[in-house]
């Protein structure tokens, strides 16, 4: 049945969303399809059917809604920006950042989150920085790089467990097929994993703690939306009054670009690009640096250090992060068959060879 969606995204003040079903009764108008996004104890809720659009205004919740007209009604399927179809479940048959579902991979994620949250302070953020920002650990091409990424599974997802290169490809893909103009925004899904090439000797051999997971700002107080948050307890800045204030050593719209990041994958690939000169727009570096940046783009925490560009890239960042996280699926990307295309926009926004 044709009709409109209205998709109701109500964000908790921490990092627990739930799904709920309830009917009104009392409106007069056509009835609309309502996904409210909410995680409940670890289980997912299905759809609601509402006779009318509503936004909730309440002090503990973020209401987002976003209506998309002209669907063929489907309970089992999510429909984005461009058609792309959002699965309800991820590779494993899980909801997608479940963080709390039993599953083979739960207990490993969370260890990963607890080592993370106690070892990311600004002291380590600030060595790491100096050491890679040298960018003296290996010459190669971009496209060398994505072949390097199938030595590297990522412990901190719960929801993929294929080699790296097939999400590249995956959100990469999915972002064409509905942004066929935006050559950068394909370009920037391709590469924004590539950091995680850190976890292999030539680079240093990084835990993964220090590679892959979300990322949050140091320097600050830890907000409280940030995935396992119980476990900063025990890094040496949570209890420091020069960094567990809401502004800490930052100040009101100062912007995201002089803020310290947890170390990992993103700031690396963006200190990649900018150290050999890619000609991406802003945005495309903005979405490189702060993909994994959940606690902002999904929670809306942190937003008080952003400043006007920063809002601006924001937008596509939005964007750009339902293809990174829901196009993770068992679905092959014939390699070769796209390479030409992405060689081509390689050489377009970066050297043949860059400095890692």
């Amino acid at each position: 049945m044709a009709g409109r969606r209205v998709v109701l995204r109500r964000w908790m003040q921490r990092d627990e969303i739930e799904m709920v079903d309830y009917m009104d009764e009392k409106a007069s108008c056509s009835p609309l399809l309502v996904y409210v996004n909410l995680w409940l104890n670890g289980r997912f809720y299905s759809v609601v059917q509402l006779r009318m659009t509503i936004i909730i205004d309440q002090p503990e919740f973020v209401d987002e809604v976003e209506e998309i007209v002209g669907y063929e009604e489907n309970v089992n399927e999510l429909v984005l920006d461009g058609g792309f179809v959002v699965p309800t479940t991820n590779a494993f048959g899980h909801t997608f950042r479940d963080y709390d579902v039993h599953s083979e991979r739960r207990d490993g994620v969370e260890e990963f989150y607890r080592i993370q949250h106690i070892n990311q302070s600004v002291d380590f953020v600030k060595r790491m920085r100096e050491e890679y920002g040298k960018l003296d650990k290996v010459e190669m091409s971009i496209w060398e790089c994505c072949e390097l990424l199938n030595e590297v599974v990522d412990e901190s997802d719960p929801d993929l467990d294929e080699p790296q290169i097939e999400h590249l490809l995956q959100t990469a893909e999915a972002i064409r097929k509905d942004y066929p103009k935006e050559g950068w925004l394909h370009l920037t899904a391709l590469i924004h994993d590539l950091g995680k090439v850190l976890h292999l000797p030539a680079f240093g051999e990084l835990p993964q703690w220090a590679v892959v997971g979300d990322t949050f700002p140091v320097g600050c107080a830890f907000d409280e939306s940030i995935v396992h948050h119980k476990h900063f307890q025990g890094n040496p800045d949570y209890s420091n009054p020069a960094y567990n204030t809401e502004y800490g050593i930052y100040s009101e719209g100062c912007g995201l670009n002089n803020v310290l990041m947890s170390w990992g994958h993103d700031d690396y690939m963006y200190l990649v690009a900018k150290g050999n000169n890619s000609t991406l727009p802003s945005a495309g570096l903005f979405i490189i640096r702060y993909h994994s940046f959940y606690a902002l783009h999904r929670a809306g925490a942190y937003k008080h250090l952003m400043n006007e560009e920063d809002i601006e890239n924001l937008k596509w960042l939005k964007v750009f992060n339902k293809y990174d996280l829901y196009s993770k699926s068992k679905v092959r990307i014939d390699v070769e068959k796209v390479k030409p295309y992405y060689l081509s926009l390689i050489e377009k926004y970066f050297p043949a060879k860059l400095r890692w």
